[in-house]
């Protein structure tokens, strides 16, 4: 059997700062250290097997002692063999032990782009699409009682039964080549509820304009006469791989306008609503597509989005069965009622600091060029 591949050369480019979680929690002073308006990330193993562990004294000390603490401010250069990498910009918060969540990396402390997560945003993409071309309606007959597989049934209608026969089995996404170390920034993200902004979750984060370069590859055999001969038929609609990228722009076309009409009326979030109202109105050839993803991307990213919301009675169900609403919420009331933001200092006409939203997070501009045999 002779394999039938079309590969596409992809390049994702982020226009806003883009977080994937390692699940990691850094704190200051014991994983990372704050010098001269930035975030240093400490290479700790190193600043041990430095000190002289022969001393018991010093031992004992060492092990009350943050490692940010060993170190000179001569050590505050990314050659030093005490740092591991260094950040744009430092967190707001400055005390010991404070909260930075990890940025996923390469074993080399690279940032990439892992596979995985490009292939959940597209599959997002093409689950909504597939409700849209099957007509299907929101029908709670079909949800699960486990939150976590809520809609495992609907997708199983639309891309496939089982794994063996799930259209994504034909669409190999692979991980990112490495970009290096001098990506890294510290984000100040907020949630951004209709009356005010939440806690300040501080994020590493990938810098926009960081482009990513990895191949996709579109398993053709599985369409072929060789697989009907085999039987074996997948679902979905191989067309949507065929026009990828079209594919996903329709999906994103809607949750742009779903977002900017969030975001319009909210007092302070002019320029995020400004943002949206760009990727709105750009003009994409047929071989790209806008897509969201990573940390930020929200319950519109990661599910039917518009599909669900446009039936009232049944958002209200699943709001209530699956408990998906925090805090106090009446019925009727806007759901989600949050989007996570970068938000930004400005300072008002009496020279007060303040936060407003600025990004929405995870935006980028896929481009996929096939190779030719």
């Amino acid at each position: 059997m002779s394999f039938n591949y079309t590969v596409y050369d992809v390049t994702l480019s982020p226009l806003t700062p883009l977080h994937i979680g390692s699940g990691r929690t850094l704190l200051n002073e014991f994983d990372y250290a704050v010098y001269k308006e930035r975030a240093w990330r400490i290479n700790e193993n190193a600043l041990l097997d430095a000190q002289n562990a022969d001393d018991p004294r010093l031992v004992e000390l060492l092990s009350r002692t943050p490692p940010a603490q060993l170190l000179k401010p001569a050590d505050f250069r990314p050659d030093s063999p005490f740092i591991r990498y260094k950040l744009g910009g430092k967190p707001r918060a400055s005390g010991r032990g404070a909260q930075l969540q990890e940025m996923l990396k390469t074993a080399r402390d690279e940032a990439y782009l892992p596979g995985s997560s490009l292939k959940g945003a597209i599959r997002t993409a093409l689950a909504w699409q597939g409700w849209a071309e099957k007509k299907m309606k929101p029908d709670a007959r079909d949800l699960e009682r486990n939150r976590k597989f809520a809609g495992r049934r609907i997708e199983k209608k639309i891309m496939g039964p089982d794994a063996n026969h799930d259209l994504l089995r034909a669409l190999h996404v692979g991980d990112s080549v490495a970009v290096g170390k001098d990506c890294f920034m510290v984000l100040n993200a907020q949630a951004l509820t209709p009356g005010s902004l939440g806690t300040p979750i501080e994020l590493e984060a990938v810098a926009p304009d960081t482009p990513f370069h990895l191949n996709i590859k579109v398993d053709k055999q599985l369409f072929s006469q060789w697989a009907k001969q085999h039987h074996l038929k997948l679902g979905g609609n191989a067309v949507w791989l065929d026009n990828l990228a079209q594919t996903i722009q329709q999906h994103t076309a809607q949750r742009l306008k779903d977002e900017l009409a969030w975001y319009k009326d909210r007092r302070g979030a002019e320029i995020t609503a400004g943002f949206y109202r760009q990727l709105l109105g750009a003009s994409l050839p047929a071989n790209a597509c806008l897509l969201q993803l990573g940390w930020g991307s929200g319950w519109g990213g990661k599910t039917y989005g518009s599909h669900l919301t446009g039936d009232q009675p049944f958002m209200e169900r699943i709001i209530s069965n699956y408990r998906l609403a925090k805090g106090k919420r009446r019925s009727g009331d806007p759901f989600p009622k949050s989007r996570r933001v970068a938000a930004q200092v400005v300072k008002d006409n009496w020279g007060k600091a303040k936060q407003r939203p600025a990004m929405p997070m995870g935006w980028a501009l896929m481009e996929m060029t096939e190779k030719k045999p």
